[in-house]
């Protein structure tokens, strides 16, 4: 597909350009070329001085027939975060450069809008299709344009405002807007929006940005805020394994006391609850913090004692 690309963008190629442009060897550029004259694609070559490859007639494949929409979403699977294999990254790279003109710079667009991440934020309930505004503020991103925004917040207040689309993140089943505001960077949820209108200026991008970072940081203030308690305790190597599995981002691990073990932080919610998911660690830990925690525990303990003992 690259290769035909670049044969109607150039109209005529050597072997040598096609491997710099497509990060191969000559042998396999040449090898392509004459893969693509044998499966009836109308190619043939220049010999000598000034030669190369070239499309019979300046012929057109329907590879041109792409829409500035449809090579967006192509390229959509090609950014850092997403969930598409190192080769198909690779491949999407390597064709966005054959391109025409007007589609390549929204392509590279497109593959750095979209940041996956599969783990969701508690029982989020499954939406049944995308969110109705999703197609054009994922549009405004690739464009880089401002949106007049109407949103609907938790309480059911709508408010309206202009943002500066940065990039759209899919968390878990949900998605989500980070934008610029005038009051700093926010995040919204996609399927509150009510309007999405553009305004047609462009957009004020941080030269610094990286959406897969910055989502990294909203999504770690959202945590701490959904688990405020912290629990420390102490854990042996061995079990660090299991309380990664058990508690995920909700674990930091610190460092290696005189004693060999862990230092270790758990957050949570609530000190019942939290103590009731370290009492089945406890061949691992000891919670040394803090005293209600540590008490929930021991009248845990009390209770199986007295049930089970």
């Amino acid at each position: 597909m690259a290769l035909l690309l670049l044969l109607q963008r150039r109209e005529q190629v050597t072997a040598a350009e096609v491997a710099r442009e497509l990060e191969i060897s000559e042998r396999t550029a040449r090898r392509d070329l004459d893969a693509l004259s044998m499966a009836g694609v109308p190619v043939y070559s220049l010999q000598g001085r000034g030669g190369g490859w070239r499309l019979v007639g300046g012929a057109r494949t329907d590879l041109s027939g792409l829409t500035a929409g449809e090579a967006r979403a192509l390229f959509l699977v090609a950014g850092p975060a997403s969930a598409a294999t190192p080769a198909v990254k690779a491949a999407l790279r390597k064709l966005v450069r054959a391109l025409p003109e007007p589609f390549r710079v929204q392509a590279e667009a497109a593959a750095s809008s979209l940041v996956v991440d599969p783990q969701r934020w508690g029982s989020s309930r499954a939406e049944p299709r995308p969110p109705r505004f999703l197609d054009d503020l994922q549009d405004a991103v690739i464009r880089g344009v401002q949106v007049r925004l109407g949103y609907v917040d938790r309480n059911g207040a709508g408010t309206e405002r202009t943002v500066h689309p940065l990039g759209i993140v899919a968390k878990g089943l949900s998605w989500y807007l980070v934008a610029g505001t005038e009051t700093g960077r926010r995040t919204f949820r996609i399927d509150r929006v009510s309007s999405a209108d553009p305004t047609g200026d462009p957009v004020h991008r941080p030269a610094d940005f990286d959406l897969a970072g910055s989502w990294r940081e909203i999504a770690d203030e959202v945590d701490r805020k959904r688990t405020p308690l912290e629990a420390q305790a102490l854990c042996t190597p061995g079990g660090i394994g299991v309380l990664r599995m058990a508690f995920g981002s909700r674990l930091d691990v610190g460092g290696s006391t005189t004693g060999g073990r862990i230092q270790v932080v758990i957050r949570g919610s609530d000190e019942y609850i939290l103590a009731g998911e370290l009492a089945g660690l406890a061949a691992w830990i000891e919670v040394t913090g803090p005293p209600g925690v540590r008490g929930h525990l021991a009248s845990l303990g009390s209770t199986l004692l007295k049930r089970y003992g």
